[in-house]
């Protein structure tokens, strides 16, 4: 099982908040979290609580609730799954951190908005403040508009918006998602702009398409937008990863819409933990996620086509926060 490769600063503030938590000296090393090795050898023991930094009904509250209910299978005991949608994610990621770092208190994360939101300004939380466990989902971004639009496909919906630079309206979820960042993207390295309107979840997103208060969407393509394709009320114009998916036949990716640089909108949902959490605390929880995404009904409630083909644990869920750090980060400071 992989475990995470902290950086210097990351060990700096584990090392930081474990000795506040522990009173731990040189001579007497602590175990971080506020409990001893035992406690941390008998995890879980009491009820933990899962939060969801963005609304009910989305692709993280699905995620969350799926991989909750199966950890509380394995574990026998209850966890907890708790909404604290708003500031882009920031609110539940503040819930997390004041709930200790004993294993008790853990957090669906959505990257890269957990990543950019500290690059961006003062949200409560560092990228050094909690460590990734490991992914439960993988969801591609998809360009969408409503069924009366009149754009037809990519190419006439970006054709429009290179003649009417930032008058089409689309909808992201969230200020400081890959979704939003790949617009600023578009705009900075390809000249074409439109307006990103934040929303707090995919349900807010729909209801603002079909409603026509936003001339697109550009939106997880999890269950409940691909089940709004299947009925006719989304037409997808274009895909983010760097190939088609299989389950959105035939829709273009950005690439080949003429964007050969646009293909980091892909939102990794996951489990993570405040930082100083003990070690075997998220080896435990590290390795159970990975039994459960072993498990053919978790797949199934997750969509099998969006559980990674290859596990991503803690050390490969850090490089992929450090890789969006890298590319997302100077343009946050601009």
């Amino acid at each position: 099982m992989q475990r995470r490769r902290l950086t210097l600063p990351a060990l700096l503030a584990a090392s930081a908040l474990t000795l506040a938590g522990c009173g731990g000296t040189e001579d007497e090393p602590a175990t971080g979290g506020g409990g001893d090795d035992a406690a941390a050898a008998d995890y879980p023991t009491d009820d933990i609580t899962l939060y969801v930094p963005y609304a009910a009904g989305g692709p993280t509250d699905l995620a969350a609730r799926t991989i909750g209910d199966c950890l509380s299978t394995e574990f026998g005991q209850t966890v907890v799954v708790e909404n604290r949608p708003g500031a882009s994610g920031s609110l539940g990621m503040q819930a997390m951190l004041a709930g200790g770092n004993d294993g008790y208190s853990l957090s669906l994360i959505a990257v890269p908005a957990t990543a950019t939101n500290p690059l961006q300004q003062d949200v409560g939380y560092t990228n050094e403040d909690y460590v990734p466990i490991a992914a439960v989902t993988e969801i591609p971004s998809v360009l969408a508009v409503g069924s009366d639009s009149e754009y037809a496909d990519a190419e006439a919906f970006f054709q429009a918006a290179e003649e009417n630079p930032g008058q089409l309206n689309v909808g992201v979820p969230g200020a400081t998602t890959s979704q939003a960042m790949e617009l600023q993207r578009l705009a900075e390295e390809y000249d074409v702009q439109l307006t990103a309107v934040p929303f707090t979840g995919n349900a807010e997103m729909t209801t603002a398409l079909l409603g026509g208060n936003v001339d697109a969407v550009f939106i997880n393509a999890s269950e409940d937008v691909l089940a709004n394709v299947e009925a006719g009320e989304f037409v997808p114009l274009a895909v983010s990863p760097p190939e088609q998916v299989d389950y959105l036949e035939g829709v273009p990716t950005l690439a080949e819409s003429g964007f050969p640089e646009l293909t980091n909108s892909v939102s990794v949902f996951g489990l993570a933990a405040p930082a100083g959490t003990p070690e075997d605390v998220v080896t435990t929880l590290e390795t159970t996620v990975n039994d459960c995404l072993e498990q053919p009904e978790v797949m199934e409630q997750l969509g099998e086509e969006y559980v990674p083909d290859e596990f991503i644990g803690t050390d490969a869920f850090a490089d992929r926060i450090d890789e969006i750090v890298e590319t997302y980060g100077p343009i946050l400071q601009e």
